[in-house]
């Protein structure tokens, strides 16, 4: 009965019809009256006070009003055409003002009659007025019924010019809401609304759209949004949960001689404790007979590269083959070479496989991986091709995994020919907690949170375009010191054009500024091949050229310790994360490294906020708390990602805390019923089932 209730068609609800219907769905998604009672205000205005019209002032954000109205008249012509009313009450008047929907406002206002009035007040001309107020007749008001708070809701230009503009869509929830009794079935078990002292769910449904007071409104908030961020954890603990029942882990139960010999001898730095607590962590779950799946987490420079070889060498040292593949051919390259340089006197055989790669070469390492000749292979997509076949694979590191699709991965993955190999994912891009728990639910994760020793923190300043002349000055004192300096330009594909138009005139100033023979200048962008882009960054990584100038094309990848200094030009362009991902191209060798934000003089507040943080700290987690709050969840791992966090109503900015007991709550009847098969928990898998219908599915995030 109620689910029949819930999934009836959206036209026949009153003060729908065809027409609305049709935009709901569109504008929306909203087809069904479940969908409807799922839309949520985002915030909510206090109706209960109204004030009187003499004590309006220039504070007031909106106000409300009770008056009678007098004076209508239409002024104007064309254009300049508005309506206007006059306002009184007993101790004052004010003006009500409209320029759009004349036709339809004015046959509505009756002269004489006692309307309540919402609104913005604006000071014109020294007097008060209100322009394109809520307004309505007292016996019908929010005030007559008692109603103190309204819910307000996001809506749309083609809504809105249907009616459905925030108010109409709180008239039809209300329409709804008066309509529900028994129809709203309960998803949690019994003993979980008793311990969190939670209100039935159908209460707190209406309680979210028509809030009988203050009180029961934040009961109910807490109650919606406890219930969608704990089935969205149950959902993914529950998935790990199967997936380390169903995947049974190849065991590394030996420490071994080429771990040993390369720990003992060849560690280029002695490991932080950070590195240590990992590689703990590491060894733990690929000698527990359980797959491995953990998410590796550390900023630029911190080590991760290190943590990496060493577990690979325990995989090597258990009979297996490894392999670690990267999302461009230059950060394979680099990874290649880091890790052939670190074992060059260990006998371990290491290749490089990229799309590149030479087909007499390529046959070689096809036969070497086949026989188990071959411990580690490093490379790009090449590695998921068909014909790469392991004889042995056992562990696999994914760097920079967001880069890459699930089923990229899971072809990796199946190339395991005595079972599933341990899955270690890395990223330097720094994810906060509430995020990583959400958006890699299902992995364990691991942070480094720590720099190796003798790294001198980046130097970091803003600076306004009026000081270009003392920023290229200060890029000549770095060059004579034999450094070397990135200045890297936006780029934003909506304005290609526009931005290799800023890049191609700021390398022309650069080269007048620093002209040839004297100084030599790389160029790198988006626009040119691949063999000439590597030409260029060649070039740089070899020393022969003192200035990259790039788009962001040079985020992730080259690694030269002699770069110095970063230079982002129209910084206030770039979102946090990729400031300090950029930031991380410097500070890789032992001398100070320094990070320039130019940005035009005028900037947001926004803006002025992420330039503070990155000037502040050199903390990626502490800047990726800021980039949260300031963008949201969905734009944080860029568009990919974005539709898994839109949430119904919690909000993983704003609802951190509420996250983490969420959380606990999932693994707490998960550790009691793996299985949810105690009668209690009827409801849970009720839930699930419902979740997995949704476009949500969560389970398949990571």
């Amino acid at each position: 009965m109620a689910d029949q209730f819930l999934h009836t068609e959206i036209d026949f609800l009153k003060g729908v019809g065809p027409k609305r219907a049709e935009l709901l769905k569109k504008e929306l998604g909203i087809y069904t009256f479940g969908d409807l009672l799922n839309y949520y205000p985002f915030r909510y205005i206090d109706k209960s006070k109204v004030y009187p019209i003499a004590s309006i002032n220039s504070d007031a954000a909106h106000i409300q009003l009770r008056g009678r109205i007098s004076n209508i008249q239409t002024l104007g012509h064309a254009r300049s055409k508005r309506l206007v009313a006059m306002l009184t009450d007993s101790s004052g008047e004010i003006e009500l003002v409209w320029f759009k929907g004349i036709k339809w406002i004015a046959p509505t206002l009756k002269p004489n009659v006692e309307y309540i009035v919402f609104g913005k007040p604006t000071r014109f001309n020294n007097r008060y007025n209100i322009s394109h107020p809520e307004i309505e007749p007292v016996e019908n008001s929010l005030v007559a019924n008692q109603i103190d708070l309204q819910g307000v809701y996001f809506t749309s230009e083609k809504l809105s010019s249907k009616g459905l503009n925030a108010k109409g869509i709180f008239k039809i929830q209300k329409n709804l809401v008066s309509q529900l009794h028994n129809h709203i079935p309960e998803t949690l078990p019994a003993y979980l609304l008793e311990r969190l002292k939670l209100i039935p769910r159908e209460v707190a449904v209406i309680n979210a759209h028509t809030p009988q007071d203050e009180q029961m409104l934040q009961k109910a908030l807490f109650r919606l949004k406890f219930e969608e961020l704990f089935f969205l954890q149950l959902s993914l603990l529950r998935q790990k949960l199967i997936q380390t029942k169903k995947l049974k882990g190849l065991v590394f139960d030996q420490v071994g001689n080429r771990f040993n010999e390369f720990y003992e001898n060849y560690l280029p730095f002695e490991l932080t404790n950070a590195q240590k607590r990992v590689i703990k962590e590491i060894r733990k779950d690929v000698g527990s007979g359980h797959h491995m799946n953990r998410l590796l987490q550390g900023d630029v420079g911190s080590g991760k590269t290190v943590v990496a070889l060493l577990t690979m060498l325990l995989a090597i040292d258990n009979g297996f083959q490894t392999c670690m593949m990267a999302p461009t051919e230059i950060l394979a390259t680099q990874h290649y070479e880091g890790l052939k340089e670190l074992l060059a006197d260990m006998g371990v055989s290491i290749r490089l496989l990229t799309g590149s790669t030479k087909t007499a070469e390529r046959n070689e390492i096809h036969e070497g991986l086949e026989n188990g000749s071959l411990d580690i292979i490093v490379g790009t997509h090449a590695l998921i091709e068909d014909k790469v076949q392991f004889r042995n694979l056992g562990y696999v590191v994914v760097d920079e995994q967001h880069r890459f699709g699930v089923a990229q991965r899971s072809k990796l993955w199946a190339k395991g020919t005595q079972g599933v190999p341990h899955v270690l994912v890395m990223t330097a891009t720094p994810i906060p907690r509430t995020l990583a728990m959400t958006l890699y639910g299902d992995l364990d994760i691991s942070v480094i949170d720590e720099l190796p020793p003798g790294r001198k923190p980046i130097t970091t300043s803003h600076r306004y375009d009026s000081a270009r002349l003392k920023v290229f000055g200060f890029i000549e004192q770095e060059i004579k010191k034999g450094r070397q300096v990135y200045i890297v330009y936006p780029l934003i594909q909506e304005s290609e054009k526009m931005d290799y138009k800023d890049l191609m005139d700021g390398y022309e100033s650069i080269v007048r500024r620093f002209p040839i023979p004297d100084y030599q200048v790389s160029i790198v962008h988006g626009q040119m091949k691949a063999d000439a882009k590597d030409y260029e960054m060649q070039r740089f990584v070899k020393g022969e050229t003192q200035i990259m100038v790039a788009t962001t094309v040079i985020e992730v990848g080259v690694n030269v310790p002699n770069a110095s200094l970063m230079v982002i030009e129209s910084a206030e362009r770039f979102g946090l994360s990729q400031l300090h991902q950029l930031r991380g191209r410097v500070g890789r060798g032992a001398e100070q490294s320094y990070c320039i934000l130019m940005t035009g003089n005028k900037l947001s507040e926004d803006g002025k906020l992420r330039m503070e943080t990155m000037v502040r700290t050199n903390d990626g987690f502490e800047i990726a708390e800021v980039d949260l709050k300031l963008r949201g969840p969905g734009d944080l791992q860029g568009t990919q990602q974005s539709g898994l966090m839109n949430l119904n109503i919690a909000d993983l900015t704003r609802d951190q805390q509420l996250l983490q007991v969420a959380r606990s709550e999932a693994v707490e009847v998960l550790k009691k019923d793996p299985d949810l098969q105690h009668p209690d928990n009827q409801r849970l898998v009720m839930g699930l089932q419902a979740l997995r219908k949704t476009k949500k599915n969560w389970s398949r995030i990571s």
